[in-house]
């Protein structure tokens, strides 16, 4: 049985494209794996709370020299890797924001980063420990950012390859509806988007 996470980033609730392909993205993957659960974690509506000093410093601190207090700090880091560790395949909603992520992807990314669990050191340098999984992106954007002008302003993409990767999982797909706010191509955009989903 495959395990699906989907993580949801938007604000725009039930009119959100990246929620709408992401859900597409998923109806793909139980047509190719019929027996499989999800597991949907809306990251706006949990509200994960940023990174601060006592939460950083307890990350780094072995389990059980922990005090109470400092256990509770990292509760959502380690219920979050929980949860991520017991998944097969990860479908990541990633709306572009100011050119990025939104705040609530990013805090999540945060609290899934602790060295010792997602990531450790060899004698090469650092090395990713979520291994095996298969990650989608569901990337949507007002304007066009896979070519063109706007590439260079695409830090969604690349950077989400590019951590992910840090943390073992390299494979990663991202499928784009973009131009959704070009008036040219907003008609077309989730269209084009949800036609162009393969799972491997």
């Amino acid at each position: 049985m495959k395990r699906i996470l989907h993580l949801i980033s938007s604000l725009q609730g039930k009119d959100s494209h990246s929620i709408k392909l992401g859900h597409a993205i998923v109806e793909k993957i139980q047509e190719k794996y019929p027996v499989s659960a999800v597991e949907e974690l809306n990251l706006v509506d949990i509200e994960i709370p940023h990174l601060n000093p006592t939460t950083l410093r307890s990350l780094f601190i072995p389990g059980d020299q922990l005090t109470a207090a400092e256990k509770e700090s990292i509760r959502f880091s380690d219920d979050a890797i929980k949860q991520l560790l017991g998944s097969d395949i990860i479908v990541i909603g990633a709306p572009l924001y100011n050119f990025t992520i939104s705040s609530s992807l990013k805090a999540w990314i945060d609290h899934i980063t602790r060295p010792g669990m997602t990531f450790g050191y060899g004698e090469s340098g650092p090395v990713g420990l979520v291994r095996g999984k298969k990650v989608y992106v569901a990337m949507t954007s007002g304007g066009v950012f896979s070519e063109g002008p706007g590439k260079e302003n695409d830090f969604v993409a690349p950077y989400l390859k590019a951590f992910l990767g840090f943390l073992g999982m390299t494979d990663l797909t991202v499928f784009r509806a973009e131009g959704l706010k070009v008036l040219e191509l907003k008609a077309s955009a989730m269209e084009k988007a949800i036609d162009s989903i393969e799972i491997d």
